[in-house]
This record gives C-alpha cells, sequence and structure tokens, in this order.
C-alpha cells in the first residue's frame, strides 16, 4: 500500500503585491518520508512555506494537507490541523525561558506523543537550560529550541525552514540526526534548506527551486551524482 501524500501544492501562484513570486510550484511529501527543498536565497524557498501555512495565501493553484485543501485557510486552523513550522530565524521569545517557550503553545494531539518530559529526552542541554531565557541561548540552543517548541503541538507533519542557517558543522550534524530521528518516531518532515550535504544525507526526496519555480526533482542519489545541477542551481563548484 502506497503511503498517501500528507502535503501536495499543485500549480500553485503566490504574489508579493504586483509582484509574482511562484510561478507554478507543484510539490508532494508522502506521509512518513522527508522531502528536502534547495535552492539558493531569494529563489522562493521560504515563499512556498509561507503559502503552505497560510501567512501569504496563494492567488492560484492548491495546496492540501493530509487531502483537504488548506488554501485559503488561517495560519492557526492550519497549525490545528497537525502541522508545525520551525521557522527561519527561529522565532523564539527572548524575555521567556526554555521552559516557558515550550510549554507556551503546548498543544495535544494523538496520544500526545510530545510532552515537555520527552522534549527534554531528545534535547538534553535544554533541560540544563529550562530556566535561562532564549537569549542567553547559543544559536545552536535556539534552534533546538525552535523545533522542540513545534514538537510541543504534536503535529504529524513539521516544516524546517534553513534549520542549519549559520550554525557550526557538528550542529548541523546534529540537526540531520534530529530529523531522523523524527521521521523514525512517524513524523513527515519537509527541509527547506542551502545545505546540500545535510538535504542529501537526510532526506527521502529532492526538489529544487529557482526563480520561482521547480526545475530538478530526484533521489538524493541521482542528485549527487548530477554535479550539473548542483552548479547551476546551487552554486556547488565542479
Amino acid at each position: 500500500m502506497l503511503d498517501r501524500n500528507m502535503l501536495a501544492l499543485k500549480d500553485v501562484h503566490t504574489y508579493y503585491g504586483e509582484n509574482h513570486i511562484l510561478n507554478g510550484i507543484s510539490l508532494e511529501v508522502k506521509e512518513h518520508s522527508v522531502v528536502a527543498l534547495l535552492g539558493r536565497n531569494g529563489m522562493g524557498k521560504t515563499t512556498i512555506v509561507r503559502s503552505v501555512v497560510g501567512f501569504t495565501p496563494p492567488r492560484a493553484g492548491v495546496v492540501r494537507f493530509k487531502d483537504t485543501m488548506i488554501s485559503g485557510l488561517r495560519p492557526y486552523q492550519i497549525s490545528q490541523m497537525g502541522l508545525a513550522l520551525a521557522p527561519q530565524g527561529r522565532a523564539i521569545f527572548p524575555s521567556l525561558t526554555v521552559e516557558e517557550n515550550l510549554t507556551i503553545g503546548e498543544r495535544p494531539g494523538k496520544g500526545h506523543r510530545w510532552s515537555l518530559e520527552r522534549v527534554y529526552t531528545l534535547f538534553p542541554r535544554l533541560k540544563e537550560r529550562s530556566r535561562n531565557k532564549g537569549n542567553l541561548l547559543s544559536g545552536g540552543e535556539q534552534q533546538m529550541l525552535c523545533v522542540a517548541r513545534a514538537m510541543m503541538t504534536n503535529p504529524d507533519f513539521l516544516i524546517m525552514d534553513e534549520a542549519s542557517e549559520g550554525l557550526a558543522p557538528l550542529i548541523v550534524r546534529e540537526i540531520g540526526e534530529l530529523v531522523l530521528e523524527l521521521k523514525k518516531d512517524g513524523l513527515s518532515v519537509l527541509l527547506v534548506e542551502q545545505n546540500l550535504p545535510l538535504a542529501l544525507r537526510v532526506s527521502d526526496y529532492i526538489y529544487i527551486v529557482s526563480k520561482g519555480e521547480i526545475v530538478f526533482q530526484c533521489t538524493p542519489e541521482e542528485l549527487r551524482n548530477s554535479k550539473e545541477m548542483q552548479n547551476r542551481y546551487l552554486g556547488v563548484e565542479v
């Protein structure tokens, strides 16, 4: 039996004012899979995220989540359906403690799999710093808090937008291990990234976006072997 689509975009067009940013985006994320969305800065990756979560609704096309059309729904309605976002820039609350950041959006889900106790088991450094305010954490710790806060909503689907941005290689490796752990737990993940090695390591399928269009889609192995695509769309030296 084939896994169903958790997320599907079909011919999505999104604008900022009169600026046409996304020009017919179509992509799918299967249940229990990790899909990477790659591209250089300014190519439309974050606009795709905003189109999905309802921050910038598309003017045309369809966005479906768990077989339900969510185009036009409010962000809070989409979140309540089981979709969580770990946003670019982390957006933690700097004046709140780690524990307050985690519990402020806590929401029971099916089986309430993610609790404060489980988050602390997965992120022991957050437990050690539970009474520290958000602005006292390192960049890596803030990223962990960002992801952990999303998990406290007990989602079925997680979007991680530029999770490795600005982090040391060791922390990026930990982010990769985390993504694989979440997949093992049954979560579906859309990993929005510029970090090619991370995407190749953890994803099941890859889309590359350039100038608001999907220009290439393939398995990680196919992209690993395509130096031309890496150079043309991701700026990787051949």
